[in-house]
């Protein structure tokens, strides 16, 4: 047996995914199509790969970091030309697949250790966008990061990832997961997300993608203070006042409460002003 012998391993943060009916709702949101070429994130032992290999795509390319589950996958999927594999640390590695071409479409069963750097290689930052985006990403996430991510404003898990994500790309729930839909089960409950990133043409333009970034450092580090208080040093209050009044906002509402609209609104603003350059 091409896995014989091989156990989960604590280090890697491994848990893989048993259950047939997620496995199933995974595939159905990445809409799979003859051109396109697939990018696997932590493949495990090849439960999700075999699916992808059924489809129509025209290459699934992994990356898995074990050596021992490399060997195992090479072995079980060695008949299939379609299939390509990176070894190493997604991170870091090249993602493009083996003949040098970019992947239209993300699956991932994220390791939830390495969650926030590996979104960030995915999807880049407002300031800092990926040059080429997929066209779609399915991502199995920590609940709780996935909650993070499509939450509304308002709601107790509304953050700064919130407004970053939902201005980089739709964001959508796929599926609760619960533990034992992996072997070994996590402590935790997870859920598939759908993430598909806007066209470069749709993105916001570099210097107020730049401010944006800016202002959510700054509020969101205090997110309990109210607006008054997080935006005190980037204009003069009159002037701060005036910036709110015109945007139909509350400086006595706390960072959470504002859309990400808002927030571009905020920043437009500022940028107008042109008092305060945005961070490095």
């Amino acid at each position: 047996m091409a896995f014989s012998g091989h156990h989960a391993r604590k280090r890697f943060a491994q848990h893989w995914l048993i259950d047939a009916a997620v496995l199933t709702q995974i595939l159905d949101a990445a809409d799979v199509q003859p051109d396109d070429r697939l990018l696997e994130v932590g493949p495990g032992r090849g439960a999700l790969t075999e699916r992808l290999l059924a489809s129509s795509a025209s290459a699934v390319h992994a990356v898995e970091l074990d050596r021992d589950l490399v060997s195992g996958l090479r072995q079980r999927f060695a008949d299939q030309a379609r299939f390509s594999l990176q070894e190493g640390d997604v991170l870091s590695v090249p993602l493009t697949l083996a003949d040098g071409r970019a992947a239209t479409k993300v699956v991932a069963n994220i390791p939830y250790n390495i969650t926030g750097p590996l979104l960030e290689r995915l999807l880049g930052r407002l300031d800092r966008p990926v040059d080429h985006p997929y066209q779609r990403l399915v991502l199995l996430l920590q609940k709780e990061v996935a909650q993070r991510i499509r939450a509304l404003p308002g709601q107790s898990c509304f953050s700064a990832l919130s407004v970053r994500l939902q201005l980089l790309a739709h964001c959508t729930t796929v599926c609760p997961v619960p533990p034992r839909s992996f072997k070994p089960p996590p402590k935790v409950h997870s859920e598939v997300i759908l993430i598909e990133p806007l066209a470069p043409e749709q993105r916001l333009e570099p210097l107020l993608a730049k401010r944006v970034e800016s202002l959510l450092r700054q509020a969101f580090l205090a997110r309990r203070k109210m607006l008054r208080n997080t935006l005190a040093k980037v204009l003069p209050a009159a002037e701060l006042n005036a910036l709110a009044d015109d945007l139909g906002i509350s400086l006595q509402q706390r960072p959470q409460e504002l859309s990400p609209a808002t927030w571009v609104e905020l920043a437009r603003g500022l940028n107008r002003a042109d008092l305060v350059d945005p961070e490095p």
